[in-house]
């Protein structure tokens, strides 16, 4: 789970007030200052971080600043502040972030490839990584990097809206979802209609796709062209998707049509275990071909049904990650699905009565 403290030590006294209350409303991880009287007033609700030039004695989590290798052989204590601007600094974070329960890292120069050498190096080790931040754009950012991101950020509000907006930006990240085991009822052949490719900015893993589905209430996990293909390239980053009408799942519980995806809107990459992440559309491809229908059942009777280009080369996802070509799919086989329990209005949910077919 990604975190977020914030720095009171350059925080103008004007506004540390508000900014303390707002970090506090907002559940925020942690305040950091080189005060500890101030962080003496802080209830033990969030963590309290002293930064330090020396280990020194108190309840607070004492961050000591790290700037040679014989002060980080004789730490004591376990957390550091490692300032980044050189090789020999940066393998100073690298080490301190192997070893120690909690690192905070601040880079001199813009470029991300020190916090993903960094990120790199601790992959794996049990203790957290704060990457100090100017301002929220590069929060966002630092919280991506490499996929994996930074545990945590550091950053000193201008006053308490930032606070604020920080906070929604840590809830930005997306939750995992309930899969559920469809069994197929039936499949008909329709036809001519114009389905959708949907081409993203990210590569989509094996087991990963989106979900689509041609009622609010159900969706199939559409498999990406991730996987090899006779007669042409494998495509990782695209989902043949479905037809134009067809729901898509995406952050935040809302949905859109495919026919409404542009360059720059965002989707919900799923995997076989329901682990999500947003991923960038590049572009939606929306072309006439030759389209099938997917009926098929949860084990509680609801109803899912998927349009999808009807040719052997178009996939779903069935339990356990497993291809299966939609031509091929017969009565009784299983897929992965989700079930929503909202009905939609403008692909927002809402509690109403809904009836599709």
């Amino acid at each position: 789970m990604k975190f977020a403290w914030i720095d009171l030590r350059t925080v103008p006294e004007a506004h540390r007030e508000s900014v303390v209350d707002a970090t506090l409303h907002a559940r925020l991880a942690g305040i950091v200052s080189d005060d500890p009287a101030l962080l003496d007033t802080l209830p033990p609700t969030v963590t309290r971080v002293l930064v330090a030039p020396e280990p020194v004695d108190g309840p607070h989590l004492v961050a000591v600043v790290v700037d040679d290798r014989d002060r980080l052989d004789r730490l004591t204590a376990t957390a550091a502040f490692v300032r980044v601007g050189d090789d020999r600094t940066l393998k100073l974070a690298c080490e301190a972030a192997v070893r120690l329960e909690h690192t905070i890292v601040a880079f001199t120069d813009p470029t991300k490839i020190p916090l993903e050498i960094v990120i790199a190096a601790a992959d794996g080790a049990p203790g957290k990584l704060v990457t100090q931040v100017a301002d929220l754009e590069e929060a966002a950012i630092v919280l991506d990097v490499l996929e994996h991101g930074s545990d945590g950020v550091l950053l000193a509000p201008r006053d308490a809206t930032d606070v604020f907006d920080l906070a929604r930006l840590l809830e930005a990240t997306t939750p995992p979802l309930t899969l559920t085991t469809l069994t197929v009822a039936g499949i008909a052949h329709n036809g001519l209609g114009d389905r959708v490719c949907v081409d993203t900015c990210s590569h989509f893993r094996e087991d990963e796709g989106i979900l689509v589905g041609s009622f609010s209430s159900g969706f199939i996990l559409c498999c990406s062209e991730t996987h090899p293909l006779p007669y042409m390239p494998t495509r990782p980053f695209r989902v043949n998707a479905g037809a134009l009408h067809s729901y898509v799942l995406g952050p935040d519980n809302r949905t859109n049509y495919l026919s409404e995806l542009r360059s720059g809107s965002t989707v919900l990459a799923v995997d076989a275990e329901g682990r999500t992440r947003k991923v960038t559309v590049g572009r939606a491809k929306l072309e006439s071909r030759p389209i099938l229908t997917i009926t098929a059942h949860s084990p509680e009777g609801v109803e899912v049904s998927l349009t999808v280009q009807d040719d052997w080369h178009v996939r779903v996802l069935g339990p356990g990650g497993k291809v299966r070509n939609v031509t091929e799919l017969q009565r009784g086989d299983e897929l992965l699905g989700y079930i929503a329990t909202e009905q939609r209005h403008v692909g927002i949910p809402i509690g109403e009565f809904c009836k599709e077919s």
